[in-house]
C-alpha cells in the first residue's frame, strides 16, 4: 500500500469521492496477487524520455531498488537519448534492447504513435514493451501501462489549480513538452474537458505551445507567451522542465505580482518559486515509487508470473498489490494505477524538497 496518503485540493473542493476511493483502493490487498520469486534473471531497460532530468532520475532511484531487494541475477541498463534526439533515440535505443534480446523494455513514451512498429517488432522478436509515465496512445506493441495517476483526475486538477490562481476568470496558457508526448497531450485535453464545466466558465485557454523539455527553450517560450498575450493571469506547465523555466523567466522579469505558474514540478526544484509566490500551487506523484513499482512489473512479466492481462493481481514489495486493469482513458490498452498525487504549496513543499 502508498504510503502518501495527502489528497489533491482538487478532490476535496470537487468532493469526487468515487475518483478518490478508486486511487486510494489501486493498491488494496488481495490474497490472489502474483508475488515474485527473488534471484529470477531478467535484463531489463529503463528508457526515459531522454536523460538529464530529476523526474526519471528518481524513476532510475526506484527501479534500482527494486532490482536490488529482488536479487535480479539480470543486468538493468538505463538508457535515454537527448532531449534533442528523443523521437528518433528512442526508437532507435527499442531497437537495438530488440536485438540484444533484453527482456523487458521499460519505456517512457516521448515518440507517440510513431514508436509502435519498434514496439511490435520488439513484442514479436520475444522483448515485452512496459510503458511508465507516458504510455503508447494506440497501445501497439505495449503489454502494460503503470499509470502514475489516472490523467483524467490530472486534467481536473490543473484547471483547479488555474481556477484558483486566477480567481475563477481570466486567460492563461500551457507551456507543455514536445507535441509528440502522449501524457502531455491526455493531460492537457483532460484539462479541456473539465474546462467545459459551469465553475470555469470564466475561464479561456488561449494558447498552446511547447518547449520540448529544453530549459532554454521552455524559458524563452514563457516570455515569448507573456508578449503575446499581455493580459494571461497564469502559465500552466504541466512538464517539470517547463514550470521551471516559467517560474525562473517571471522571476528574473519581476512578474511574479502578476502572472503565476503552475502545472507538475518536482518540490526540490519548486520550493523557492513556491515561497516566494511565483508557483503559488503545483502537482506530483512520487517518481522514485514509479520506477519501483514498473520494475516490480516487468521482472514479473520477464519471468512469466503474469501476462500483463486485465483481472492479473501483483505483490510490488513495499507498495502493497496493483491489479491490471483496462485503460479507460485510452481506446485501447490496459493499465497499472499507481496514485496518488500530491498538491503542493506554501503549506508542505518545503517538508517535500528535503
Amino acid at each position: 500500500m502508498l504510503t502518501t496518503t495527502r489528497l489533491p485540493k482538487s478532490l476535496l473542493r470537487l468532493g469526487c469521492l468515487t475518483a478518490l476511493t478508486t486511487i486510494l483502493m489501486a493498491g488494496a490487498a488481495s490474497a490472489e496477487a502474483v508475488s515474485a520469486k527473488k534471484g529470477e534473471t531478467a535484463n531489463l531497460v529503463l528508457l526515459p524520455k531522454f536523460l538529464g532530468i530529476l523526474p526519471f532520475d528518481q524513476a532510475r532511484r526506484g527501479a534500482e531498488e527494486a532490482h536490488k531487494e529482488l536479487e535480479n541475477k539480470g543486468a538493468l541498463q538505463y538508457i535515454g537519448p537527448t532531449p534533442e534526439n528523443s523521437v528518433a533515440g528512442q526508437i532507435e535505443m527499442l531497437t537495438t534492447a530488440t536485438t540484444q534480446k533484453q527482456h523487458v523494455v521499460m519505456l517512457s513514451n516521448n515518440a507517440g504513435d510513431q514508436i509502435s512498429a519498434a514496439a511490435e517488432a520488439a513484442q514479436a522478436a520475444g522483448t515485452k514493451v512496459v510503458t511508465w509515465d507516458s504510455p503508447i496512445p494506440s497501445a501497439k506493441g505495449e503489454t502494460v501501462f503503470v499509470a502514475q495517476v489516472d490523467f483524467t483526475q490530472i486534467g481536473v486538477v490543473m484547471a483547479d489549480m488555474a481556477h484558483s490562481m486566477m480567481g475563477g476568470s481570466g486567460e492563461f496558457v500551457v507551456l507543455s513538452a514536445t507535441p509528440d508526448a502522449a501524457n502531455q497531450n491526455a493531460w492537457i485535453a483532460a484539462m479541456n474537458e473539465a474546462l467545459k464545466g459551469d465553475k470555469y466558465k470564466d475561464m479561456k485557454l488561449v494558447d498552446t505551445v511547447y518547449g520540448d523539455d529544453q530549459s532554454e527553450k521552455s524559458y524563452n517560450a514563457a516570455l515569448a507567451l507573456v508578449d503575446k498575450h499581455p493580459n494571461i493571469k497564469v502559465i500552466m506547465a504541466p512538464t517539470s522542465v517547463g514550470i521551471v523555466a516559467a517560474a525562473k523567466a517571471l522571476q528574473d522579469e519581476k512578474l511574479c505580482d502578476k502572472i503565476k505558474v503552475s502545472g507538475l514540478g518536482v518540490p526540490a526544484e519548486m520550493v523557492s518559486y513556491t515561497m516566494n509566490g511565483c508557483a503559488p500551487e503545483f502537482a506530483l506523484w512520487s517518481f522514485v515509487d514509479l520506477g519501483y513499482l514498473t520494475y516490480y512489473t516487468s521482472y514479473l512479466l520477464a519471468a512469466g508470473a503474469i501476462k500483463g492481462e486485465v483481472g492479473e493481481e501483483i505483490a510490488a514489495g513495499r507498495m502493497g498489490n496493483f491489479k491490471i486493469e483496462k485503460d479507460p482513458t485510452r481506446a485501447a490498452g490496459n493499465r497499472i494505477l499507481m496514485g496518488p498525487f500530491t498538491v503542493y504549496n506554501k503549506d508542505n513543499v518545503e517538508a517535500a524538497a528535503n
